[in-house]
């Protein structure tokens, strides 16, 4: 076999590649006879069967085979054994026509391929990148302690109903001002007044005691078939007919209140003993908000970053057609009217992954198994914040990462994840950093800007 290159121009090139019988013609024959000893010929025992006949049969079908893969490797190797950084993948050039198996021994078969263009990369102080530095304030401070307080309060048994309270009881429709005895009873009903939208209704339940009987009308309290037959335990639609009033009598009265800010609140967001004073307390929220905060500058920059460089090597050229043949092939389904519309931003994607190849390379850097691990770990303790579970012993978060990193797909994107972060943090040190302070208000407002351009 033997494979030819012809430059079109510096960023593309044809591969040629050739196959003769004797390329292939030893492992066909060994399919063959692979094949004959375990054939099921009519008319003859398994690995009886006539090698001609199989031949006939199978013979051209296995050759079409043994090419393919030949073709393939052949391919592979050569762009690695020359160091050749192609875009995407080989293409059968539009100008090949079918192979002709059928009649042919030798083949000759032209692929197009993409070649990345040559280029060199510059990062340095006459880059000047923006640093968003935003400071956690005492109302952000105030704000996560109310929340930490809310989630690790308590409920308790009251006496007299407020607004806010869970009432139970239970709910006997009424007709003509008396019970109904065949309308609908549901046991043990819970209802909130807080969310009742008619003031009136919400009314006649706040300052009510234990073993206090309530007329009240749910249609006119709840407007909302949902929430009337979620309480009712009938269907959407027989609540949107009701029109009956109930009686409630209640059985209990359920209050939650919030945790007080004291060591049992200490011990549950932090672990035990972790913090021992209000102070304390407030320091350690402080620092967990500003870490939360340090890590949204940084994905600030991150973007701010590729979109800086990107811009600086927008003059690369690309061959385009290659490339869009190659995405259609890549994504059956995807229409030439999307593939112009995401073209521009393909293209861009592809500067900004050139530009860290670059950069990993001249700067050797490496993602090891304990950066991957760490990526996890992070990745693993943002979610558990999102459910104010911050604190936790390093075995949960340990238990958690290994669950994680079981999935290969994951493990990859995680490395992928881990490599950005090590360019963009190199990039970080090389630029010239405008460092401006911002409310966190304000730097909420640079995504609605991006969003909306």
């Amino acid at each position: 076999m033997n494979i030819v290159r012809k430059d079109l121009d510096q960023n593309k090139a044809t591969l040629t590649v050739s196959v003769t019988k004797a390329d292939y013609d030893e492992k066909v024959e060994k399919s063959l006879r692979d094949y004959r000893k375990k054939a099921n010929i009519p008319g003859f025992r398994p690995g009886n069967a006539p090698l001609g006949m199989l031949r006939k049969i199978y013979g051209k079908a296995l050759v079409a085979e043994e090419v393919n893969r030949l073709v393939s490797d052949g391919l592979y190797n050569y762009i690695k054994d020359n160091n050749i950084h192609i875009l995407g993948e080989p293409l059968p050039a539009e100008t090949q026509g079918e192979v002709d198996f059928e009649n042919s021994e030798e083949y000759e078969i032209d692929f197009e391929i993409a070649v990345a263009p040559e280029f060199e990369v510059s990062v340095s102080k006459s880059d000047k990148i923006t640093y968003y530095k935003i400071k956690a304030t005492d109302e952000m401070i105030d704000n996560q302690i109310k929340s930490y307080t809310g989630r690790f309060g308590k409920y308790n048994q009251e006496e007299i109903v407020e607004e806010n309270d869970m009432v139970k009881g239970e709910l006997l429709e009424m007709a003509n001002g008396k019970v109904n005895e065949n309308g609908i009873k549901v046991k043990d009903a819970v209802l909130t007044p807080e969310y009742m939208k008619d003031a009136a209704q919400k009314a006649l339940f706040v300052g009510k005691t234990k073993g206090d009987k309530v007329v009240f009308n749910p249609q006119t309290a709840f407007e909302n078939e949902v929430e009337i037959s979620s309480m009712l335990k009938i269907s959407k639609e027989e609540a949107k007919k009701l029109t009956s009033d109930f009686m409630m009598q209640i059985e209990g009265i359920t209050r939650y209140q919030e945790g007080e800010i004291n060591q049992e609140l200490f011990d549950k967001v932090f672990g035990e003993g972790a913090v021992t004073s209000e102070k304390e307390f407030r320091n350690k929220i402080a620092e967990s908000i500003q870490e939360n905060l340090t890590a949204d500058s940084d994905y600030k920059f991150g973007i701010d970053a590729r979109e800086v460089f990107t811009e600086k090597y927008n003059h690369l050229q690309f061959p385009t057609n290659i490339l869009k043949r190659w995405l259609k092939v890549a994504n059956e389904n995807l229409t030439d009217e999307k593939l112009e519309e995401d073209f521009p931003r393909i293209i861009n994607d592809l500067i900004w992954q050139l530009v860290k190849e670059k950069i990993v390379k001249m700067n050797d850097i490496k993602v090891e198994t304990s950066d991957v691990q760490e990526y996890a770990r992070k990745v693993a303790k943002s979610q558990f914040a999102q459910y104010g579970m911050v604190g936790l012993e390093d075995s949960i978060i340990d238990n958690y990462v290994k669950d994680m990193l079981k999935k290969e797909e994951t493990v990859k994107n995680f490395i992928d994840k881990a490599l950005e972060e090590k360019v963009i943090a190199y990039i970080k040190t090389a630029v010239k950093l405008n460092e401006k302070e911002i409310s966190v208000e304000d730097f909420n407002k640079l995504f609605e800007t991006e969003a909306a351009n």
